[in-house]
This record gives structure tokens, C-alpha cells and sequence, in this order.
């Protein structure tokens, strides 16, 4: 994932549908090996995932890092709505004083809930150990999202929408790796019948081997009562 993540998210760069003129900005926070971190994230009124950044402090430097990348690679909004955090008023009347600034309790509700996303895909896993992996994963979940939400020109063709996210990687493996001798998902598809698991040089899939025909066997063969109960209870 710490591989692949970065080359998938450049070559789906020039098929991103281009951001919305009004931003929601808020930070949270993750935990790095016991330790906790700032995640900066931005939204449009779409839901979708403008930039992610993630810093040691929450204070202005890591506020104007994160601003200046998304207005780089996005433009300037016509309006930003944040909460009352001293280094994000600071930096967005120093960057974007022309835009319309909300601070109104409870405007920021599409971002708090799109955190809860990010919040679920993390909970169940063992925990991130550095930094520079916590980032690449936060980037990685935040480009699935949008994929899945539509904000890309990837996997439209895709006939049902639960599909849309393989189709979507199918066309970027295809970019990524033109030859269908290095494409990992092509070489994978032709694996999936062979009888020995799979095993690359770039990814590593292990397909699960196929179920046994189901066969009836007397529950007295495994040395189980009729009834399913102890031994000393059927007496």
C-alpha cells in the first residue's frame, strides 16, 4: 500500500472533477505509534475530499503548510467555513482575505461528519507507526472516497456502482503499468485459475483456495451425542 498508493493517486490526478468554491476546514486527530497526531482536512459542498495533511502541532506553521498545498493544487475558494481555532483564523485571513469566512456553530458539520469515516477505516486496524505511513494511509482513504463518491472520471462504465472502484483501479493499473506482463492486476486475473497461489514482484495477492464439496458427517463419527449435550447430562 505504502508503494502503490502515491502512483494511483497521481495517475488519477488528471480525471479528478475540479473542487468546489466553497471549503470546509477542520482538524482531528489519530494516534502514531502511541502518540497522537493532527490531520487537517478539507471538504467542498460535494463531500468531496480536497487535501489531507498530517502534523506533529497544531499551530499556524502546520495550518499555512496545509492551506498552501490545497490552494497550489486547487485555487482560492470563495468561501471557508472552519471553527474558531486560533491558527486556522489566522492563516486564512493571511491567505484568502477576500473569502467569506463562516464560523457559525454548527456550519462545519459536513466535515466532523465526514471525519467518522476516516475515524471507521482506522479503528479496526492494528495502528499506524510512522508518519510518513499515517499520511500515505489518510491519502489513500481519502482518494478511495471520492472515487466511490463520483469525483472522479474512473470506472463510469462500471455496470453497477459497487463495481466502480475495481473498474476504476483496472483502468489505472492499465496506466500505470501498459504492458500486460507488468500490470499486476492482469497478470493476477490469469493467476486465479492456477493452482499454486499467486506471488509477483509488485503485489503479492493470495487467492483462497476453492471450498470442498460439502459431505454429510454422523455426529457420532466426531464423537458427538445425538442430542448435543454433555455426556454426564444425556445420564
Amino acid at each position: 500500500m505504502q508503494r502503490f498508493t502515491p502512483l494511483l493517486i497521481e495517475a488519477a490526478r488528471p480525471c479528478r472533477h475540479a473542487v468546489g468554491d466553497r471549503w470546509f476546514v477542520d482538524e482531528t486527530y489519530v494516534k502514531v505509534a502511541g502518540v497522537w497526531r493532527y490531520v487537517y482536512r478539507a471538504v467542498d459542498r460535494c463531500s468531496q475530499v480536497i487535501d489531507v495533511y498530517v502534523s506533529k502541532k497544531r499551530n499556524i506553521a502546520a495550518a499555512r503548510r496545509f492551506f498552501a498545498e490545497a490552494l497550489r493544487a486547487h485555487g482560492r475558494p470563495v468561501e471557508v467555513t472552519a471553527d474558531l481555532a486560533a491558527p486556522l483564523l489566522r492563516v486564512i485571513d493571511e491567505l484568502i482575505p477576500d473569502a467569506v469566512h463562516d464560523t457559525e456553530h454548527y456550519s462545519n458539520n459536513r466535515i466532523e461528519n465526514d471525519h467518522g469515516r476516516l475515524k471507521a477505516r482506522l479503528r479496526p486496524m492494528r495502528g499506524l507507526r510512522t508518519d510518513r505511513t499515517a499520511s500515505i494511509v489518510i491519502r489513500g482513504h481519502a482518494f478511495v472516497q471520492n472515487v466511490r463518491r463520483g469525483h472522479y472520471e474512473l470506472g463510469v462504465e462500471a455496470e453497477n456502482k459497487c463495481l466502480r472502484l475495481a473498474a476504476a483501479f483496472d483502468e489505472l493499473a492499465a496506466a500505470i503499468w501498459p504492458n500486460p506482463d507488468t500490470n499486476p492486476a492482469s497478470r493476477a486475473s490469469r493467476s486465479i485459475n492456477a493452482t499454486v497461489p499467486f506471488c509477483p514482484n509488485l503485489v503479492q495477492p493470495v487467492w483462497p483456495r476453492p471450498a470442498l464439496p460439502y459431505t454429510a458427517i454422523p455426529s457420532h463419527a466426531m464423537g458427538i451425542p445425538a442430542l448435543g449435550l454433555h455426556p454426564r447430562v444425556n445420564r
